[in-house]
């Protein structure tokens, strides 16, 4: 039955991590197609703090810094430059070491002043996963608890070099780009495997460009919509 709750508390988790990151990370602060409500915003940002210690202002730079440099000399995670397993494997090496560049830092979020809550609580990365382990060893069990912890991160970190990797150079293109799309990855990180069609219209909200391609972050940013604790700009796919 224990494994049953650890299975069951790694699914959970990495989804709402996915959908966090490609909402609020991608979507809201990287490329601005959409604007969050200041708390769901900020309850973002903190489930992403306790299960993957992430600096918003950080990942938004190397996310920016791969667009601008997608796939040549200056990319953060080519997987043309790095090769397709290192970057698939070592994504969180790539990304921490791009993420310690202060030029990067201040070249790329000039529009993301740091604020008081980012020096208080989120630039602590460490301290947030540290909280993040203990709340889930309270709910599981100390020793499940730690286990499902750190299975969660180790596949959200998968995940995410799976994009970097995969699709960006095993998939089909709609678009006329480097990326690449696979739908079964789409699944599995809440859109963002429809990498191709993201790279061709970035600031689009909206990363699905046909009805046989699903963005699941889509039906959760209409709803946030519906609530109005989001606002969309105009789709461009």
């Amino acid at each position: 039955m224990t494994v049953l709750w650890v299975i069951l508390y790694v699914l959970v988790v990495v989804q709402i991590s996915n959908l966090c990151t490609t909402i609020l990370l991608h979507r809201s602060l990287a490329h601005k197609s959409i604007q969050l409500n200041p708390i769901v915003s900020f309850l973002m940002e903190f489930w992403l703090w306790l299960h993957a210690g992430i600096y918003s202002r950080e990942w938004v730079a190397v996310h920016r810094k791969h667009h601008a440099f997608s796939d040549v000399e200056g990319d953060p995670h080519s997987p043309k430059l790095e090769g397709l397993l290192k970057v698939l494997f070592a994504n969180a090496y790539l990304y921490r070491k791009e993420a310690r560049n202060p030029e990067t830092i201040e070249r790329f979020t000039r529009d993301m002043p740091s604020t008081l809550r980012e020096r208080l609580i989120f630039r602590r990365g460490t301290l947030g996963l540290l909280i993040g382990a203990f709340l889930a060893m309270l709910l599981l069990g100390w020793v499940a608890g730690l286990i499902a912890f750190l299975i969660q991160g180790v596949v959200y970190i998968l995940l995410n070099g799976m994009i970097n990797s995969i699709c960006h150079q095993i998939g089909y293109r709609n678009f006329n780009n480097e990326a690449t799309n696979l739908r079964w990855i789409a699944w599995l990180t809440a859109g963002e495997g429809l990498h191709n069609n993201h790279h061709h219209a970035p600031a689009s909200p909206k990363l699905s460009s046909k009805r046989s391609e699903i963005d699941p972050a889509w039906a959760v940013i209409q709803m946030l919509r519906f609530l109005r604790l989001a606002e969309v700009r105009r789709v461009t796919l």
